[in-house]
Parts: structure tokens; C-alpha cells; sequence
């Protein structure tokens, strides 16, 4: 299922899952769990009851079921597409990877220089 295409439906049931590129490890350390369970908190838990899931130190499972009740605050939503009020679990679930993929990207920024040194010195 393309998350970005498909329509989430209320009430269903839906096993979202994703891993690192390569299979490479994805959470480094505890840390980098806790942060990802921040922000499922943050983005999952108010569209979905989470059924069960599994983190993994190269992916994640998880069995959500989409809320079939959602207060919405002043949102504004477009009619159809991304930004439409059909697309907010989808939108949900980006948000998530997103923000941990935007960590991620931000440790290895960090680490990369002591990296390519340590190559240079084995070489």
C-alpha cells in the first residue's frame, strides 16, 4: 500500500511497518527508542488504538486501529488530496517517520566527521 495514495479507513485495522536501508540499524541506542516512542505518542496515538508493535534495532512493526472518533481543533482542511481531512492518518504515520528520519539524519551529521577521519587513519 503506497501510505501517501491509499485512504486510511476509520475503524480498520493496519500493519505498518518500515526499516532501515540496507537493513542498516536505525535505533543506535536506548535513546533513539525513546525518542520514537515520544513521537508515536506525539503523531500516532491520537488517530489510532495501537494493537501491538515491535522495534527492532534495523525496523519497526506496528498493528494500529484507526480511531473512529477524531476532534479535530480549528484544522483546516482542503477538500481532496494530502491536506484533506481523509488523509490525516496517512499524514499521521509521515509525520512519524519524518521527524525520526530528520534525527537520524541530524546523529550522523554529528558522527560523520570522527567517521571519515577514523577511515583515513585505516587506510
Amino acid at each position: 500500500m503506497k501510505i501517501r495514495e491509499e485512504i486510511i479507513e476509520q475503524g480498520k485495522y493496519y500493519h505498518i511497518f518500515n526499516r532501515g536501508v540496507n537493513s542498516k540499524i536505525v535505533f543506535l541506542n536506548i535513546e533513539n527508542y525513546k525518542f520514537f516512542l515520544l513521537k508515536v505518542d506525539k503523531y500516532i496515538i491520537p488517530y489510532f488504538d495501537v494493537i501491538s508493535y515491535c522495534l527492532m534495532a534495523n525496523h519497526f512493526h506496528f498493528i494500529l486501529r484507526a480511531k473512529e472518533h477524531i476532534e479535530f481543533q480549528e484544522i483546516k482542511f482542503k477538500e481532496k488530496g494530502l491536506h484533506s481531512e481523509d488523509a490525516i492518518f496517512s499524514k499521521s504515520i509521515g509525520k512519524l517517520i519524518s521527524s525520526y528520519t530528520q534525527l537520524l539524519i541530524k546523529l550522523i551529521k554529528e558522527v560523520e566527521p570522527y567517521l571519515n577521519h577514523l577511515s583515513k587513519e585505516f587506510m
